[in-house]
This record gives structure tokens, sequence and C-alpha cells, in this order.
């Protein structure tokens, strides 16, 4: 080796040294080599084994210290953005995220980024190419959310790289501001009145009474249908009775595009039972109790609450057009979701005078903030009848005379002459009020 080549290998020994000790380590449950060499970096996946990658590591060293730069042979053809999306698929996105969400992420490298970026080297999409793609999509008249979503998805994958040493910086950060102009969401979600509320669940009755039930803890408890579908009896505390507080449900389940999950915010909730609620839900356990008993199945708590006709998860698409529309015909009241049954409950409770707080913790939402968004509008100091008191013409107000602690004194009119006892007792040193002259404060 040349003296060039000597030193050149020294100073990479050096720097492999301290950064592979440092970076070498486990990230999201596996461990990844990082080499950093003259503005040169490289990224290997070991895997979840530790001493496998100080293997690999002591072995990446000892070709170094030897000239030997095959390691960075690869990095002369940079891997495809269709082959990292690939990867960044199966090793994140199928394994940190839900099924649906994974699917919403490979439908949006399919319908947006696949098409424009696919062939591209991960390296040269720039940031002015994710601009050019997001004013696009805006000329498209696509929703706000869509983008973001496509931005979101984009963003992400390049995190990733970043973090393994494929990217030195992200090009799809901060642009979130660029989609501002794109047009927003129509309708954030309907809320029914609390007479129509009434109405619907009485026609309910009447459509459907085996359904009847489950509309009231609709509305009653803001569950998402998925949530209601997948309500298990084990996950339902009645109490001793009506007057008792100690009534509520537990939200573990969910039911999303035909799979048990999880709830969307991962994490268990409680949600408060009315006294209505409480009453049917006694009624119908009753009678499950007595099917069990008869069946020789004592034991209802893994059973779900409102199953479907053969005994099974109950489909929320089928429940909404077989029963929840002819519901909304019989009660006369204009077409909306499932999910707007939701959004009654957290219309209702802070029409109610609930707090945001509240609302915000039986709904189940991430943040308060997003409980503000949805049903801020709503907030009773919104009403239009707080603006028009400030029609109202205020009375004049009558005039009351001011109150004083001494005793009122006859006023001075004209030259009208001060007796000189009067002054002599107006303080000082006769002692009527103070002796210290300094205090110009009388009351004191």
């Amino acid at each position: 080796m040349s003296p060039e080549d000597q030193e050149e290998s020294a100073y990479l020994n050096e720097v492999l040294t301290v950064l592979l000790d440092s970076l070498a380590r486990k990230i999201r449950g596996k461990w990844y080599l990082v080499i950093d060499y003259r503005n040169r970096r490289k990224t290997k996946v070991i895997g979840a084994d530790r001493k496998l990658a100080e293997q690999v590591r002591r072995a990446v060293e000892a070709k170094l210290s030897l000239g030997d730069m095959g390691i960075f042979a690869e990095d002369d053809k940079s891997q495809s953005f269709d082959t990292y999306a690939d990867a960044w698929m199966k090793d994140y996105a199928r394994v940190e995220c839900k099924k649906s969400t994974a699917d919403g992420y490979e439908g949006v490298l399919r319908q947006y980024l696949r098409p424009r970026f696919g062939k591209k080297q991960l390296d040269q999409v720039s940031r002015d190419d994710i601009k050019v793609m997001i004013n696009e999509l805006i000329a498209k008249d696509l929703s706000r959310n869509t983008i973001r979503n496509a931005l979101c998805v984009i963003r992400g994958m390049f995190n990733q790289a970043v973090e393994e040493g494929a990217l030195s910086a992200n090009p799809a950060s901060r642009l979130g501001r660029f989609t501002r102009t794109a047009k927003g969401t129509e309708t954030k979600g309907t809320a029914l009145t609390s007479v129509e509320a009434a109405t619907f669940l009485e026609a309910a009755k009447e459509i459907c009474l085996e359904y009847h039930p489950l509309f009231l803890v609709a509305l009653r408890a803001g569950l998402r249908r998925g949530e209601l579908v997948s309500l298990q009896w084990g996950d339902v505390q009645l109490g001793k009775d009506e007057n008792d507080e100690n009534r509520f449900f537990v939200v573990r389940n969910n039911y999303v595009r035909r799979e048990h999950t999880t709830t969307k915010s991962k994490k268990h909730r409680r949600v408060d039972m009315s006294r209505e609620v409480r009453k049917e839900l006694a009624i119908l356990r009753d009678q499950r109790l007595l099917t069990a008993f008869l069946s020789g199945a004592n034991d209802i708590t893994a059973q779900l609450v409102f199953p479907g006709p053969d005994g099974g998860i109950l489909d929320p698409d089928n429940l909404y057009h077989r029963y929840f529309l002819p519901v909304l015909t019989k009660a006369g009241i204009r077409k909306i979701r499932l999910h707007d049954l939701r959004h009654t409950f957290g219309s209702l409770l802070i029409q109610a005078g609930a707090s945001i707080v509240y609302v915000k913790e039986q709904m189940g939402h991430s943040s308060i903030q997003v409980t503000v968004d949805t049903y801020g509008h709503l907030i009773p100091g919104a009403n239009v009848s707080f603006v028009d008191r400030l029609d109202a013409v205020p009375s004049p107000a009558k005039t009351e005379p001011q109150v004083s602690a001494n005793h009122p004194q006859t006023p001075i009119v004209g030259d009208t002459q001060i007796p000189s006892e009067v002054v002599d007792l107006l303080g000082g040193g006769a002692w009527t009020r103070t002796t210290d002259l300094r205090i110009m404060r009388p009351s004191l």
C-alpha cells in the first residue's frame, strides 16, 4: 500500500472505532451498522442479534483497514424509490402499524407516489419534485386531507431512510404549509338534534327492535361502529341498580375492515353509562343469560353484546344498509352516516354543559385539540342568543347615594365662615384623630 493509502486506512479505522461503537445500535428491534467516511455513508441492517452486529463491525473494520472499499460499492447503485418503498412497507408499516393503516399507506403509494417517483433513485427525489407533486394534486381538485396523506407517507418513508443512513436529509419535511391552498373538507360531520335523536330511536323500535339497544348505545356512549359490534358483555359494568354510579363501558376492542384489532388510539377508555342505557342492557343481559342457561352455557362475558343474525360479528356495512338507512327513512331524517351518531353524542354532551375535557375523555380523542376542532362550534358560549343580548337597550341606572363611613358634613356655600373651634378639631395637637402630622390620611 502507498503511504497515502496507509494514511487513509488509518484515518478510516480511527473514525470507525468512534462511530461504529456509538451508531451500531438497536432501532425498532433491529441492529444497524453505520459507516461514515468523508461524506460517504453506508448503513447495513444486521438483525436482532447484538453479537452478530459486533462480529460484522469487526469484520468491516478489518477490511477497511486494508483499504478494501467494497462495502461502498453498492452505493454506486442507489436503490430505487420502488425498491425502498417495498422494504419500508415490509419492515416498518406492516410491523409498526395496524393492518388498516398499512393498507392505506400502500394505497397512497400505488395511487400517487409510485407512478411519479417509482423509477427514480431514492437520493434523486428532490424537495422541488415533491412541491411539484403537491401543486399538481391541488390542480386536480383533491382535498387537503388527501394531499396531506400522500405527503405524510413520503415523509415517513424518507424519515426512515435518513435514520438508516440511506439519505442525509429528508426532502419532504416541513412541506405541509404548501397544502393550505387545497380545498378543505366540505363536511366535518353531522349531528342530530335532541328531538331528532328521540325520533330516530322511536323509529328503530318499529323497524328493528333487536338493534334498538345498539343505536341507543351509539347515541348515549359515542362508540365507533367497530367498537359497537365488537363490544362484549365482559366490557359492560351495569352496577347494582340505576342509582349506582358505578356503571360504564370499557372500550378495548375494534373491528375494522373485517379484522379484530385495538381501539384507534390503541388505549382502553372508560365511557360512562346513562340510566336509560343501563335499563335496556339489563333487560338484554337477562335474556342472554336465560338463553345461555337453556343451552348449557352460563358464562356470557366473552359473548358479543350486539351479534349478527348468525351469532357472529355484525358487519357494520350490512347494519348501515339493512337497518340504519330504513330507520332514517321512517324517522324522516336526512341521510347521514352511522358514525354521525357518535358526533351527536359529543354535540349533545357539550350542549348539556359538559366540559371539553370530559367530552375528550368520553370520546377517546388523542388530544383535546381534536375535540375543540370537531365540537368547538357547539360550545354554549358561541350561541347566537348571546349576541342577541347585545341588541338590548339598557335601562338607565338609578343613582345611589354614596355610602360613607363618616357622618355627613354640612356643605360649604359661598363665603360661609368656619368657626375657629372647628378648625382646631381637624387634627394635630388637640389629639382629635392623630398626633402625627406626617400622616395625611385621617382614616388612619
